[in-house]
Parts: C-alpha cells; structure tokens; sequence
C-alpha cells in the first residue's frame, strides 16, 4: 500500500523483486489515487480496498504499507489479523494528533481551495487528514498479534514514536535504513527488499515449524 499522492506503481520495483523470487505480489491503489484517482479517499473505502486485495491470495499475505498505506495496513490488520501472515510498516512511526498535523492540515486545506480537486491531487491530502484525524498507531499495534516489522529511513519525519512503536509488544521489530528518508522503499529499494526477503523467509520457516508438530500428531493418531 503506497503513500499520500502517489500509486501503487511505487511498488515496481519491489514487484520485480518478489514476483522472480516466486511470491504472489499484488500492489493497489488506495482510493483517490492511480487508477481510482476520481474517488474520494475514507479509512473504510481504503479498509474495503485491502481487503478485497487480500481475498484474491490463497493463503494469509503479508502486508506491506508506506506512509497512508501504512497506517490504514495497521488498521486493517487490528481489525483483520486472522487474515495475514504478518504486517511490514514504514513511515508511520508518528501518532497523528497534536498542533504539528492540525497546521499540515490547515496548509493542504489552503492549497486545495486554491488549486481545486481538477487542478491538483491536494484535496487528497485534506481527505486524508480527515479521515485519519485522531488514529493512534499505538492503540492498534498493541491488538495486533501476528508478527509486525516496521522499516523506516535514517531521516524520515514520521519516526517520532518509533521506539513507543517498538515497545507496544514483543511481536514487533525496528529496522532503520541509513541514509533514507521517508520514501524508504525508493530511497533504498535493495535495503528495502532485502529486509522483505527476509521477512518472508522468518514466515516461512515460522510457519514450517508449526505444520511440523501437527503433521506428526496427525501421523501418530492415524
């Protein structure tokens, strides 16, 4: 899931890179971005979208998300965490309240106005703003259970409460990349995919390990 004002094609060239290592990869827009740029952006419109995405794989994906896709991958995994392997967050370290987010909010809302919807994708910033005003990273990354991996670059502004991320439960890692900032996937993509091979691989083997034991249950009761 990509961030504010951009598309799924964020993700192409991490695609690539998992589709040849032979992982089903599908990356989508959010609404009031790429192909659904004429819809207007809403946490539930962006909840519906994941998971329609997430139902076309046969087994529990693991969900990648940056920036706005971040945090509404968060929303839907504390919300649907029965349906995923695991979460990987970059650029959503920061709790969205306080007088920092309301003068963002109150600028984009002043471009919006001057550019209009037909003259920028501004207005998808304000939507956003909306949409998320009062969301807490924190209270969601302590209902999630499954494995959580958050991945931000060196110089990212939205890494404020990272460490409070971190601690909200055990089942969540840090990997800061050097040198990158916010764009993390983009300003350090062989970093990035690198870090996403080796998630997919702890979730493999993860998950080995507990087919094991009840593989030999089963062949024990037969």
């Amino acid at each position: 899931m990509h961030g504010t004002r951009t598309s799924s094609a964020i993700w192409d060239h991490q695609v690539a890179v998992m589709t040849r290592s032979g992982h089903q990869t599908l990356a989508l827009d959010l609404p009031g971005h790429g192909t659904r740029l004429g819809e207007r952006f809403t946490l539930a419109g962006a909840l519906e979208a994941i998971d329609e995405a997430v139902e076309r794989f046969a087994t529990p994906p693991l969900l990648v998300g940056l920036s706005l896709g971040g945090y509404s991958s968060l929303a839907y995994a504390a919300r649907n965490q029965h349906k995923l392997a695991g979460v990987v967050l970059s650029g959503c370290s920061t709790e969205l309240r306080g007088k920092p987010l309301g003068a963002y909010r109150a600028l984009t809302m002043r471009a919006s106005q001057m550019f209009g919807p037909t003259g920028s994708t501004w207005h998808v910033v304000t939507d956003m703003l909306a949409a998320m005003k009062g969301y807490s990273v924190l209270a969601d990354l302590r209902r999630v259970l499954i494995p959580v991996w958050l991945v931000n670059g060196e110089r990212d502004i939205l890494r404020f409460d990272e460490r409070r991320c971190l601690a909200t439960g055990p089942g969540v890692q840090l990997t800061v990349v050097p040198g990158a900032g916010h764009d993390v996937n983009s300003h350090a993509p062989e970093s990035f995919n690198r870090i996403l091979l080796t998630v997919t691989r702890e979730l493999r083997a993860a998950a080995k390990a507990v087919a094991g034991p009840l593989t030999a249950t089963a062949g024990l009761a037969r």
